[in-house]
């Protein structure tokens, strides 16, 4: 299962899709505010900062942070957000502590999806129109089981590999594909590829034991992920049908591992160790390969998606202090602080940690962070 996390320093224990995200070894009701403030206004929700132009413009900027809620728990997190940022989902605690996966809409509040038959579900991925859902959620056996949500629907258990867990990270933007690990008959995770027309496939590994998908172009083509080698080092790799798994490589250390693709699969971003074997995030292509994005002062970092056209990455790395936060990269800005980006718009005490998604078209990031108001971790999304 993926670990759920809400302190600063994540612990890097497990096996599984978040903790090979958050470091570990391999085997996510608003009130809009009418009025327009030159200082910070508290909606309940959303902290919004609306700050004038300079030079007597009549033209404002208006830059927000929305803090969904939970389910009537006490934390929260969001994983994916549609291709406009208007459906995000996540998981959430509810009154019984239990984590259940989320789907929610600024109209619709926070929507609890259901389960297999325990109380335990989280939503990972969600469709560029916001129709459909997947993630993972438990049966009554206390199996994990990889679902695809649909309002017409509801939750449809994708099966397995011949084992008896499976997880569903990202769907395709269209709907159609999804991907994820499952476990196969000799309890061994493999990187899966599912689609509406065909049964789950086993993408393989590099002559190791396991591998994960983590990532899928828009028409659900170009699949990335990683999979371990015979010596049980994992890789980064990018699948197609006509090349199957490819290895993308390292930043000089032993591991990678992909986590996103742009919407035409060229672009390919994760984290890899370097020669000092930090971790850290990195963006790929075909023409210039491997490149290390950087950190925010401190030594590691992690990039966990990337907008449609590939040009923005986000994810979490160290400060100065070595405290993880969210960033937002682009080529011409290079690494920089969401929490410093958004600090007139979250409040004082408050920050952002971790990136986990952005929208296609770039213009909204999601992850998880402090909200100083509740004084409690939440899901986070940024307009």
């Amino acid at each position: 299962m993926h670990i759920r996390i809400f302190s600063e320093k994540p612990a890097f224990t497990g096996a599984t899709l978040k903790s090979l995200e958050r470091g570990g070894t391999v085997t996510r009701k608003i009130l809009f505010c009418s009025a327009v403030f030159t200082v910070v206004a508290i909606c309940d929700g959303m902290f919004t900062s609306r700050l004038g132009a300079s030079g007597g413009s009549s033209t404002a900027t208006t830059e927000s942070v929305i803090w969904p809620g939970t389910l009537g728990g006490n934390s929260s997190q969001a994983y994916g957000a549609s291709s406009t940022g208007s459906v995000v989902v996540g998981y959430a605690s509810n009154a019984s502590g239990q984590y259940r996966a989320f789907r929610w809409t600024a109209a619709g509040g926070m929507q609890d999806l259901g389960d297999f038959g325990y109380a335990f579900a989280e939503a990972y991925g969600v469709s560029g129109d916001g129709s459909v859902v997947v993630g993972q959620a438990w049966d009554a056996n206390f199996q994990q089981r990889a679902f695809r949500w649909t309002a017409a629907g509801g939750l449809q258990d994708l099966g397995t590999l011949g084992g008896p867990y499976a997880e569903a990270a990202k769907v395709s933007a269209n709907g159609l594909v999804i991907v994820g690990d499952s476990w196969d008959a000799s309890s061994n995770q493999h990187a899966f590829r599912w689609s509406t027309t065909s049964s789950m496939q086993d993408l393989g590994t590099f002559g190791g034991y396991d591998s994960g998908a983590y990532g899928v172009s828009a028409d659900g083509s170009v699949v990335v992920g990683y999979a371990s080698d015979a010596n049980g080092q994992p890789h980064a790799f990018r699948w197609t049908a006509a090349t199957g798994i490819q290895y993308l490589g390292t930043l000089g250390g032993l591991e990678s591992a992909a986590f996103g693709v742009s919407a035409d699969g060229s672009v390919v971003i994760g984290r890899s160790t370097n020669a000092a074997n930090t971790r850290r995030a990195f963006r790929w292509t075909a023409a210039g390969g491997m490149k290390d994005l950087g950190s925010l002062g401190g030594v590691g970092s992690e990039a966990f998606d990337v907008s449609a056209d590939g040009s923005i990455v986000v994810g979490d790395a160290q400060d100065a202090s070595g405290q993880s936060r969210a960033f937002r990269w682009t080529a011409s800005t290079g690494m920089q602080s969401l929490s410093a980006l958004y600090s007139g718009s979250i409040g004082s005490g408050s920050y952002l940690a971790f990136a986990n998604g952005i929208s296609a078209d770039g213009q909204h990031v999601v992850g998880y962070g402090y909200n100083q108001r509740n004084a409690r971790y939440e899901a986070f999304v940024t307009n």
